[in-house]
C-alpha cells in the first residue's frame, strides 16, 4: 500500500541523501520524493511516497527519520485531510490536424499548452494522480514522446473551529 509521509528538515547539503540512505537501507520502494523550501529558506519539506507491505513499516520509517539530525519532524499523512498535488509535462505528437483535437481533449482537465512545435504539442497539467493519469490515458492514442513528473508534493489541510467549540452566552449571571 502507498503511504505519504512528510518530513520538516534543514535546508542543508546532503540532507536527501541522508534520508534516501535511510530509506534504501530499510528496503522502502521510494515511488515519489518531493523536496522544496519552506516560509522559512532554512528549513525544507519532503513529501515522500513509498510502498509498504505492513503498517508496521510505515511505524519503523519514520522512527528512523525522526533519528536524524537534520531532520526537523515527520509524519505519516497518509489517513488525514490533505491537500495533494503533482505535476506533470506531456509531450505528445501532433500535427496541424491534431492539435485542436488534442486542445478538446487537454480543456476539460485544466491543463494548459506551453509549447507547440511542427511535430509536437506540450501539456502542463496539474493535480491528483488520478486526474494525471486519466490525461495520460487519453493522449496515449495520440503517441506520446515524452512524459516528466513531479512525483506527489503534500500537507495537511488547514483546520477549522468546529461548531462545538464555539463559546456559549448566557443572559443569567
Amino acid at each position: 500500500m502507498k503511504r505519504v509521509v512528510t518530513a520538516t528538515v534543514l535546508n542543508q547539503s546532503g540532507v536527501l541523501n541522508r534520508v534516501t540512505g535511510v530509506l534504501s537501507k530499510r528496503q522502502f520502494n521510494i515511488d515519489s520524493i518531493t523536496v522544496g523550501r519552506t516560509e522559512n529558506d532554512e528549513i525544507s519539506r519532503m513529501t515522500i511516497v513509498v510502498n509498504v507491505e505492513e503498517e508496521q513499516q510505515v511505524e519503523q520509517l519514520t522512527k528512523q527519520l525522526n533519528k536524524l539530525i537534520d531532520v526537523l519532524k515527520v509524519a505519516d499523512i497518509t489517513d488525514q485531510a490533505i491537500v495533494a498535488r503533482e505535476l506533470a509535462l506531456i509531450k505528445v505528437f501532433s500535427n496541424s490536424q491534431t492539435r485542436n483535437e488534442i486542445g478538446g481533449i487537454v480543456e476539460p482537465f485544466r491543463a494548459s499548452i506551453i509549447d507547440v512545435s511542427r511535430e509536437s504539442i506540450t501539456i502542463q497539467v496539474t493535480g491528483d494522480t488520478d486526474k494525471i493519469e486519466a490525461l495520460i490515458d487519453l493522449l496515449k492514442p495520440y503517441g506520446i514522446k515524452e512524459i516528466a513528473r513531479t512525483g506527489l508534493t503534500a500537507f495537511l489541510r488547514g483546520s477549522q473551529k468546529q461548531v462545538t467549540e464555539l463559546t456559549s452566552y448566557s443572559l443569567l449571571k
